[in-house]
């Protein structure tokens, strides 16, 4: 059996591939609004991350930022883009690094590095315009799939309610896969969101790019194919 599950999932990969590949470039996909089903209860709401300090949001390359000096127009600056290699350029103070920083964070080191020799008392605010460094991209058997920022440390059950929750008509919620590219392969675990929801399971932690698939019956083509070569483990392997 494992021998038949290898050679599916060898033969799948390349489909694998481009579906991740064209989910990643089209952005968020809606589905029909007769499907667009209420979100359960049961599940965390996407702003409850907003409101817990834990989830602050850490800028990386290419995202884009707006910086604001209260009452210095020509210090506050919009759609501001971090650069490959996690820097941004400013008026004054030139180059610094945003990645790995949280928008507070960042607001404070601007605000340290004019503060005396520029401006007296800088006020800083920075706020994420666009959060193009870290996503989720959720699909399957949810109400609205599609690719979402990670707005900070963020759950399985966090990336499923970013699509507005399962598809309470079609989802399967016993089998709910987590693909991730690790060291250069990719790599696949099958978990039960009903056990992680009635706390029998822990949740596991989604990171930037992984790709989230609810089964159901809904679920068609070369997706389809591939979740039904999975083994039914709880545990990462590669393809």
């Amino acid at each position: 059996m494992n021998s038949l599950n290898s050679a599916l999932s060898k033969k799948m990969a390349p489909a694998l591939g481009a579906s991740v590949l064209i989910l990643l470039c089209i952005g968020a996909v809606t589905m029909a609004p007769e499907r667009a089903l209420a979100l359960s209860p049961d599940l965390p709401r996407p702003e409850a991350a907003a409101a817990n300090p834990r989830y602050e949001y850490v800028i990386g390359p290419q995202d884009t930022i707006d910086v604001s000096v209260f009452q210095i127009k020509d210090l506050t600056l919009e759609k501001i883009q971090v650069d490959g290699s996690g820097r941004i350029l400013l008026p004054l103070i030139g180059t610094v690094i945003a990645a790995g920083k949280t928008a507070p964070q960042l607001a404070d080191e601007i605000a340290e590095r004019l503060r005396g020799k520029f401006v007296q008392d800088p006020q800083v605010v920075v706020m994420v315009r666009d959060a193009a460094s870290q996503r989720v991209t959720v699909d399957g058997a949810v109400v609205k799939p599609g690719v979402y920022a990670l707005m900070g440390p963020t759950t399985l059950l966090q990336a499923v309610a970013l699509a507005q929750g399962p598809d309470n008509k079609y989802a399967n919620l016993r089998r709910v896969i987590l693909f991730r590219v690790e060291d250069g392969k990719r790599k696949s675990t099958v978990y039960n969101l009903a056990d992680i929801r009635s706390g029998r399971t822990d949740d596991p932690d989604v990171r930037a790019n992984d790709v989230v698939i609810v089964d159901g019956s809904n679920i068609k083509g070369a997706w389809r194919e591939v979740l039904g070569a999975l083994p039914g483990l709880a545990i990462f392997r590669p393809f």
